[in-house]
């Protein structure tokens, strides 16, 4: 799948958003952790400069950073405009209005592209996409993927989640995803599929309330965990 820099919204969150969106413990930040679909999240900065492993994987990573902030800049005012015009969409509990929300955005664009030249260079921030990821089985502990899986379930179909959730579950003892909605704030159609196939499989489901709440209804995670006995 070739991505478009112009289809794409460059939003990105904090190191804080995914502790409270994944609800990741103390043990869990010193873990290597893979997050997928980060696009221009400031996660990775923060957590390299606490010396923690993480790496990013995100197809916005084959342009530049001053092509990712143009993107940003051309769409920011538009996004939080429709976020005004509908309010019954929001929550304002982390974010306290759509000002803070772009306030928020833009600080974390700025961390993510004050680091990201660096990042690349040192191979925290690949080029790829789900659902073949370039990594070995199980070199990492977590994986983490955040407003792709299910949110976009309309575009992206249910061989796709499953494709996708057992090249995070090859690749990593342990993934997390948020949320847990599509766009249109309803669960997503391929949750319920997804979780009996991999639990009829012997994999440990478990949907997880968290802290963090942007859109109504999305403040689950799925985790999914292999058991010992599975190869």
């Amino acid at each position: 799948m070739v991505m478009v820099l112009d289809k794409v919204v460059p939003f990105g969150r904090s190191m804080d958003e995914y502790i409270k969106m994944f609800n990741l413990t103390k043990a869990d930040l010193n873990k290597r952790i893979i997050g997928i679909g980060d696009g221009p999240a400031s996660f990775n900065a923060e957590m390299t400069r606490q010396g923690k492993s993480v790496v990013s994987i995100d197809p916005l990573y084959q342009f530049s950073g001053n092509e990712i902030l143009q993107r940003f800049n051309e769409v920011v005012d538009n996004i939080i405009n429709q976020v005004k015009a509908t309010p019954n969409d929001w929550v304002w509990s982390y974010h306290k209005s759509p000002e803070d929300l772009r306030h928020n955005r833009v600080k974390v664009i700025q961390e993510f592209l004050a680091d990201y030249d660096n990042g690349k260079k040192a191979n925290r921030y690949i080029f790829g996409e789900l659902p073949n990821l370039a990594y070995q089985n199980q070199e990492c502990d977590i994986a983490l993927c955040s407003h792709l899986l299910f949110l976009y379930s309309d575009h992206l179909d249910y061989d796709f989640h499953l494709n996708s959730v057992g090249e995070m579950l090859r690749i990593a003892q342990e993934i997390r995803i948020f949320p847990l909605i599509d766009l249109m704030l309803k669960p997503s159609p391929h949750l319920e599929k997804i979780i009996k196939y991999y639990a009829d499989k012997g994999y440990k489901i478990n949907i997880e309330k968290v802290q963090y709440e942007l859109q109504p209804g999305g403040n689950q995670m799925l985790k999914i965990t292999k058991n010992g006995n599975i190869i």
